[in-house]
């Protein structure tokens, strides 16, 4: 069974929530630790591989590049965050096309502008609902497994407010989309309603963001709520942040790890985590 099948059969069977990832070694990690699905977030790929905020900078093959190294790496259903397909519609069939050879389970795709930003941030403007129902089409087309999921984000709520955003949603669900994304939901009120909505006919995906825009709530929360998958996209990459910042400059001030130990793993322990000793050996059958 491919990764795409199995996480189409997975939505069946209650919420899933899903880690944002952002490199082979951190969806390793999350693999270690029992998770059924990543993320790979557009944002945590322009933090870690740029430096930079989410505002348009990461390009197709960045992101391309990461999601082979990690479907490589993991056999875990990988959801991607394609941006605005990267062009026309024309440039959203390639990035499918491209994506499902990669490895992609799910793709998703938003009707923001370009220069798109991240959905927490103020300021985003969107594509007509024709050009976005247009670039789901072309999607749904250039996939090669129907089991390639096509995930379709709106970022209307922001722009043009709550009805017309799921109005655009219901237009998404009719051009094709498999899964629908309403992003940066205010309120728990708005969040029921588009749960009301849709959540009987479609999987809808929940983002939680620290210190966004939408109420940040637990997996099963949502769930009761309607929400069928549940993201926490940048949450590994501000992680990673908050403790590197402390490991630095604890570095900076000591001129040693000593006083780190306790949080960091030593060579024996990292070693253990990626699989050294098991690459070893399989390299040895071939000597």
């Amino acid at each position: 069974m491919t990764t795409s099948s199995s996480l189409k059969q997975r939505l069946d069977h209650g919420v899933l929530l899903a880690p944002g990832v952002y490199d082979a070694l951190s969806a390793l990690i999350a693999a270690q630790s029992g998770f059924e699905a990543l993320y790979l977030s557009g944002a945590s790929i322009a933090y870690t591989r740029l430096g930079r905020s989410d505002i348009g900078l990461t390009t197709y093959t960045e992101v391309e590049d990461t999601l082979a190294r990690i479907a490589e790496r993991v056999d875990v259903p990988v959801i991607v965050d394609a941006d605005t397909g990267f062009g026309n519609a024309l440039n959203v069939g390639r990035t499918v096309r491209g994506f499902e050879r990669a490895g992609a389970a799910m793709i998703q795709l938003e009707d923001q502008t370009f220069p798109k930003r991240c959905g927490h941030l103020d300021g985003k403007s969107v594509v007509s609902a024709q050009e976005m129902t247009g670039k789901v089409r072309a999607a749904v087309d250039a996939r090669h497994d129907r089991s390639t999921l096509i995930l379709a984000r709106t970022d209307a709520v922001a722009v043009e407010g709550l009805d017309a955003a799921l109005d655009r949603a219901e237009q998404y669900l009719e051009a094709g989309a498999d899964a629908l994304f309403i992003e940066a939901l205010r309120t728990t009120e708005q969040m029921a309603a588009a749960c009301e909505r849709f959540a009987a006919r479609v999987p809808l995906l929940a983002n939680m963001v620290e210190g966004g825009k939408t109420p940040v709530q637990s997996a099963q929360v949502l769930a009761d709520i309607g929400f069928r998958i549940v993201i926490f996209p940048g949450g590994t990459a501000r992680a990673v942040a908050h403790t590197l910042q402390g490991y630095y400059a604890n570095l900076h001030a000591q001129g040693t790890t000593a006083a780190w130990r306790d949080r960091m793993l030593d060579f024996d322990g990292l070693n253990d985590v990626i699989g050294t000793a098991e690459l070893l050996a399989q390299g040895q059958r071939y000597e």
